[in-house]
Formats: structure tokens, C-alpha cells, sequence
């Protein structure tokens, strides 16, 4: 597995910055949310600015996994809106047209996955009517993915549509396709009241992406690693297991004003594992 940290607790420097910062700590994986300082579809010649990134990742020797979970990127008034479940096609189909360009970027990054969420309804419908939106959006983005062969790794976010495991597996079931797989985010299935070893053995054969933060039962909060209630040996005993060989990407996308000590901090918490772990398989 490669340890990984998210740009999103970076927002206050330059994506090039970040990417140096990073591979100095010693990360060997970067999830890039993209946003308005970085790979910003929206802004001119996109594919140079792609281009200059992919080296700048090949000369830094780290991997990498595209996010969309930008907050104000699609519209400044309203959080991570609109989404593939908004009230008009229009809105959809902004969200979905954003998650294809995504999807382009990661092909010529040569990342592992793009990794995105359901979002949150604003109107009231039927269940029913949510999931077939959803639904929609999801196939017509796998159809893309594949002709990118870019895999697509969703992921079940507290206080959304889709917000635990066992939503994850109903719409999963329904999806069907080789490109859709898994975002589990450590934190979020502790939040919710989800073991988190399970859950991994569980979906270990569409596992492609890992989010890891600590956290406590019931409230959605990002903690730095040792203030929250997450057992990491079980979490690392479980990927190990899993033979898991993906990203594990640290998200602390509210400590931004101490970007890069919580950087250091966070990969000093997570090598101690990794490295314990190898320890003992050698013995």
C-alpha cells in the first residue's frame, strides 16, 4: 500500500508547492482534489497544465488518485452542489460533465482511480426517484470511464444520499459494471457505526481507493490521528489481509492553516504502522 495525503488539506498553497512539500515528507501518494488552485476544468489550457503536473509527478515518484469533493468549485453560494441527484437536468448534468473531465485527467495522469460521492438531495422526492437519478448519472459515467479506462471508486459520505455500506451495496448491486468500485474512507464508517476491518475484508476485490483520518462514533469529524477512537492495528491488519495494494490517503481537509506539520505529523502516525506491520509478517 502507498501512503497518500489529499490536497484538500492544502488549500492555502499552490498545487506544485503541495506536490514538492509532499514527496519532501516522504509521502509516495497524493489524492488531488480538484479545485480552483488545482487542475481547475473551468480555467484555460487545461491539458498543459495536466501535462506539467504529470511530470512534475513522475519526477517526484508519486502516485496519485483525481477527487472531486471540492466544496465551492461548481457554484460558490451553495456546498458541493450540484450533484447527480439535483432537482433539474441541467444541474445533473453540470455535475456529470465536471466528473467526465475528472475522469480525463486521471487518464493522463495515469492515476489509480477518480473518486466521487453521491451528494445531498435539495428537493423532496421519492427514494426511489433519488436512486434512479443517481443511477443515471453513475452509468453514463462508467460508459466514459471505460472508454478512458479510468476506474471509478465511489464513495458512501456521512450525511448523503448514499451515506453507509449497506446503501453502498443496494446501489453497487444496481451498477453492476467492471469500473465501479469502492472509496472506503476509515473515519467515515467509524462515524456511522461501521466496522471498519469487515467492511474492508467485505470489499476487498473493489477496494481501489482508501481515505484515512481519525474520528468518533456519530460525529463527522476529520481529527488528526491519536484524538479520535479509530484502532489503526486493526485497520492496517485488515488491509494487509485484504492485500490491499492501493492508496491510503490521509484527508484533513480542515487543517489547512497547519497544512504541512499535519502533513508530517499524520505520516509519522501512519508509518509506524506500516513499518510494524512489515515487521511482523518478516519475523
Amino acid at each position: 500500500m502507498f501512503l497518500g495525503y489529499n490536497t484538500n488539506g492544502f488549500a492555502h498553497h499552490r498545487l506544485e508547492d503541495t506536490l514538492e512539500i509532499l514527496a519532501e515528507l516522504g509521502y509516495q501518494s497524493v489524492a488531488i482534489t480538484i479545485d480552483h488552485h488545482a487542475l481547475n476544468p473551468i480555467e484555460p489550457n487545461l491539458p498543459g497544465r495536466v501535462d506539467t503536473v504529470r511530470k512534475q509527478l513522475e519526477r517526484l515518484n508519486l502516485r496519485s488518485v483525481v477527487e472531486t469533493g471540492a466544496r465551492f468549485l461548481l457554484d460558490p453560494r451553495r456546498k458541493h452542489q450540484p450533484t447527480l441527484l439535483s432537482p433539474t437536468l441541467e444541474e445533473r448534468e453540470r455535475r456529470l460533465s465536471f466528473l467526465c473531465q475528472c475522469v480525463q485527467i486521471a487518464r493522463e495522469l495515469g492515476a489509480s482511480a477518480v473518486s466521487f460521492w453521491s451528494g445531498t438531495p435539495t428537493d423532496q422526492v421519492p427514494l426511489e426517484a433519488l436512486m434512479q437519478r443517481l443511477l443515471e448519472g453513475c452509468w453514463r459515467l462508467c460508459e466514459f470511464a471505460e472508454t478512458s479506462n479510468v476506474r471509478l471508486a465511489f464513495e458512501p459520505e456521512p450525511g448523503m444520499f448514499i451515506d453507509t455500506m449497506t446503501q453502498y451495496e443496494t446501489l453497487f448491486e444496481q451498477m453492476r459494471s467492471p469500473w465501479f468500485g469502492l472509496t472506503l474512507d476509515v473515519g467515515h464508517l467509524h462515524c456511522m457505526g461501521e466496522a471498519v476491518p469487515e467492511n474492508i475484508l467485505r470489499w476487498k476485490e473493489v477496494l481501489w481507493n482508501v481515505h484515512i483520518d481519525d474520528m468518533c462514533k456519530g460525529v463527522h469529524e476529520h481529527l488528526m490521528f491519536g484524538e479520535g477512537e479509530i484502532e489503526f492495528k486493526a485497520v492496517f491488519a485488515a488491509l494487509n489481509h485484504a492485500g490491499y495494494k492501493g492508496d491510503v490517503c490521509v484527508e484533513l481537509s480542515r487543517h489547512s492553516h497547519s497544512a504541512v506539520e499535519a502533513a508530517r505529523t499524520a505520516l509519522q502516525f501512519l508509518k509506524d504502522f506500516v513499518r510494524n506491520l512489515h515487521n511482523s509478517i518478516t519475523l
